[in-house]
């Protein structure tokens, strides 16, 4: 099979793609024929290496978390899956060697889950670290929900920053399903249009004047939640327009750099902040994401392509390298790899 894989950290150049044998899976795993593949943020970032450039692994990492294909074996003590069931993979390559950048994987079953009937497999690759993610924001909050579901955020007013990327285009579709009214942020008017098309209520240019007063005549009271992309630019904003008692769900970050916190205003408003990294979340929160996240999919929520505001980018499977670097470069949407059908 050809897989995709990197043996030392550093730029889209360090990927190569060659043939692998066809792993078998052991007990409680399954081994799935990946048929696309999702490229995230984490995917390059991971590539380039924490530890610096030019950091030698100590074996060959195929890279990308998400996924989507169909079950070729069942490995023993598997009760709940079967041959030939379509599904959506996450976190494939956390803790592992093993992304989705090739044309067979194995990884335990957990996190091959079913997709519905009918559902695309772009759909189900655009899933994983996005979804689980916007999940975990939209249930930071103490006296929130643990899991999402239709009604379990009846009344709340969620403010989604950056609405047409991967995780705020999720986190939007997500809280409608769960009843919240959402107002997110963009920078433009074909990101408008994209977080529209997701079901935002109200999406505001926060390049045009008063960004703070716009989110405050739609939310007198303030907001409960704010699902944030960038705290170091964002934070004034959001204490202004945040509730008494909100939370602030932060899920990424640039540098590491301090962010300095307003610490009166914080406390006069009794802010949350609550950081956010899915792969470290409890195993409750993420079996609750990733239940939620299958009811909202099945619900006919979650769906990709412009007309759900999430364009797809595609790449063949030998240019993964240039589509790690499309995410890197902040392509709009999702940008999907399309792994090839092996011959029989």
């Amino acid at each position: 099979m050809q897989a995709v894989s990197f043996d030392r950290t550093g730029p889209s150049s360090v990927l190569t793609i060659g043939e692998r044998p066809v792993p078998k899976p052991d007990a409680g795993e399954v081994l799935v024929r990946v048929v696309v593949s999702g490229v995230n943020p984490t995917d390059w970032k991971f590539r380039q290496g924490a530890a610096g450039p030019g950091t030698v692994l100590p074996a060959a990492q195929v890279p990308n978390q998400d996924g989507a294909g169909v079950i070729e074996e069942v490995g023993p003590e598997v009760a709940d899956r079967t041959v030939g069931q379509p599904v959506w993979l996450w976190d494939a390559a956390w803790q592992r060697t093993e992304g989705t950048a090739q044309e067979y994987v194995v990884l335990p079953a957990a996190q091959a889950v079913p997709l519905p009937a009918g559902e695309s497999f772009d759909t189900g690759a655009s899933l994983g670290i996005p979804a689980l993610t916007a999940h975990r924001t939209l249930t930071a909050r103490e006296d929130g929900p643990a899991r999402l579901a239709p009604h379990t955020l009846d009344g709340s007013i969620v403010l989604v920053s950056g609405g047409a990327g991967a995780v705020g285009h999720a986190a939007i579709q997500l809280a409608v399903w769960a009843g919240a009214t959402v107002i997110t942020t963009v920078s433009d008017d074909r990101k408008a249009a994209l977080a529209r098309a997701a079901g935002a209520q109200h999406v505001i240019n926060y390049r045009e004047p008063d960004t703070a007063g716009r989110i405050r005549a739609l939310a007198p009271d303030g907001v409960n939640l704010i699902v944030e992309v960038n705290v170091a630019a964002n934070l004034g904003l959001d204490l202004d327009v945040i509730a008494i008692g909100g939370t602030i769900s932060i899920y990424a970050s640039g540098p590491d750099d301090p962010i300095p916190v307003p610490l009166r205003l914080s406390m006069t408003k009794n802010v949350r902040y609550q950081f956010i990294l899915t792969y470290v979340t409890t195993p409750e929160q993420k079996q609750n994401a990733v239940a939620a996240v299958g009811d909202a999919l099945a619900a006919g929520h979650l769906r990709v392509g412009p007309e759900h505001g999430l364009p797809i980018t595609r790449f063949p499977l030998t240019a993964t390298a240039a589509a790690h670097d499309a995410v890197e470069n902040g392509t709009i949407g999702k940008v999907l790899i399309d792994v090839p059908t092996p011959l029989s």
